[in-house]
């Protein structure tokens, strides 16, 4: 987290089937938040915040039921809150401020 890394998040983490964390906070990527990351079963935590990303927060993010973290603030993130993460029973931290 926080070093100078730009550009879209990619799209290849999906080929990462046993990552569990992953935080790159305080950069300045851009674009959405890929669709392949819902695939990652075994992620607990999700860091994005404090980049410039765009779109709206996914609704798969609920099914990622290993995800006690997710940091998604001080992006450009619009729309509304999924329910999906509000069904999310592990769920110890959520961060959307400053969108």
């Amino acid at each position: 987290s926080t070093n100078s890394l730009t550009g879209a998040l990619p799209r290849e983490l999906v080929n990462w089937k046993d990552l569990q964390e992953f935080a790159v906070d305080g950069n300045m990527l851009t674009g959405t938040i890929p669709t392949e990351i819902g695939t990652l079963n075994a992620l607990t935590i999700f860091a994005v915040q404090n980049n410039s990303l765009t779109g709206t927060i996914p609704s798969w993010l609920g099914q990622l039921s290993n995800l006690y973290l997710i940091a998604l603030g001080e992006n450009l993130l619009s729309g509304t809150l999924p329910t999906e993460v509000g069904l999310m029973t592990g769920l110890q931290i959520l961060g959307v401020n400053n969108n």
